[in-house]
């Protein structure tokens, strides 16, 4: 595409450097569920971006003493050796080397950690490829200072979504959209777009604790889910769902209306769990305990009408969202009725953040 030759710099001489980022893993609220070509969006989402669940990536780069076409990179994944992320990231390296030649040029030594378990329903590919997005590309602006944040921020974002799609939306916060959607001015396949203007105060300091249902590597993986759309019976009903809700949540985040963004983000919740049931071959990521957590959350929201909602995403741990000025009541609720559901008592209080930073 022509708008992407932006993307494509000039010749980089070799450099030599270090760097960290820390980004963050984000929660949709109208989720992407479906994807086309080169790591499209079939629909439009929308999410939150979090705070506390995120990963620290270290990218050192060398010139190589003799230049080839081959990537040439260690991973190391919590201070071990990980060769099993080594396809991922190869794959990721070839999507990216025609935007940054320089990959090519270089020997890449990355260390990453996360703030949270891995692969157990918590966006980890999100945090983890836009903060090795954000660390290649650092590269890039070291030799190119001009470059201005915007535009360091949408490449890291294009960057990101092709290592994997929900990564494109934790560059920045506290909210991201991805995909084209008429309710969305400037809204894009190819990077997510940050909305701030127009976001009410309540939904700048929104809650989110999330609760450790299953910390076990997930049966199915988000990829699969994804391929499976291909031949839903319902994925184009699904499809204009979400350009539908992501309209209405649009106006519902700027006018603060929480009565009409509980129903939609619990519906948006279920629904992505519908399609996993619902897909060839079926399968179910939610655990007796998800759905046990999901009717105490409706019975306390109905006992005491504080707007306390739930969102899955691709797994069994439940995402609590509600307003700042209710976290202690919510926290009394959790230690009462919730502790005894999550896996070893562990679950994560977090918040909407403002994306990723530098170290």
């Amino acid at each position: 595409m022509d708008t992407l030759k932006k993307f494509i710099p000039k010749e980089i001489e070799p450099q030599h450097g270090k760097v960290s980022w820390v980004s963050p893993s984000n929660i949709a609220l109208v989720k992407y569920w479906g994807k086309y070509g080169d790591q499209m969006p079939q629909n439009p989402s929308l999410s939150f971006t979090l705070s506390q669940c995120h990963t620290t990536t270290t990218v050192k780069f060398t010139p190589k003493k003799k230049r080839d076409d081959k990537v040439a990179f260690d991973f190391l994944f919590e201070g071990k050796s990980q060769p099993n992320f080594h396809p991922k990231i190869e794959t990721f390296f070839s999507r990216i080397a025609h935007y940054c030649p320089y990959v090519v040029d270089h020997n890449w030594i990355i260390e990453s950690s996360n703030s949270f378990p891995h692969s157990s329903g918590i966006a980890s590919s999100a945090s983890s490829m836009s903060a090795l997005s954000l660390g290649i590309l650092s590269l890039e602006k070291q030799v190119k200072p001009e470059m201005s944040q915007d535009d360091f921020n949408q490449k890291a974002s294009f960057l990101a979504r092709l290592g994997s799609g929900s990564a494109a939306r934790s560059i920045c916060g506290p909210m991201m959209s991805w995909g084209i959607s008429k309710a969305i001015p400037g809204s894009a396949q190819e990077w997510a777009t940050p909305i701030n203007e127009t976001l009410h105060p309540v939904f700048q300091s929104y809650q989110d604790t999330i609760l450790i249902i299953d910390k076990g590597q997930k049966k199915v993986s988000s990829t699969l889910g994804h391929d499976l759309m291909q031949a839903h019976p319902y994925a184009q009903n699904r499809f204009a769902q979400a350009h539908q809700h992501t309209e209405r949540l649009m106006a519902i985040l700027a006018a603060g209306a929480l009565d009409e963004f509980i129903p939609l983000v619990e519906l948006e919740a279920l629904t992505l769990h519908a399609l996993m049931m619902a897909s060839s071959p079926y399968f179910i990521l939610m655990q007796p305990q998800t759905l046990a957590v999901i009717n105490l959350i409706w019975a306390y929201r109905e006992a005491t009408q504080i707007p306390l909602c739930f969102t899955l995403d691709a797994g069994a741990n439940v995402h609590l969202l509600y307003p700042e000025e209710y976290r202690e009541k919510v926290q009394v609720f959790i230690a009462a009725e919730l502790l005894c559901f999550c896996q070893e008592g562990q679950y994560i209080d977090d918040h909407v953040g403002n994306g990723a930073k530098k170290m």
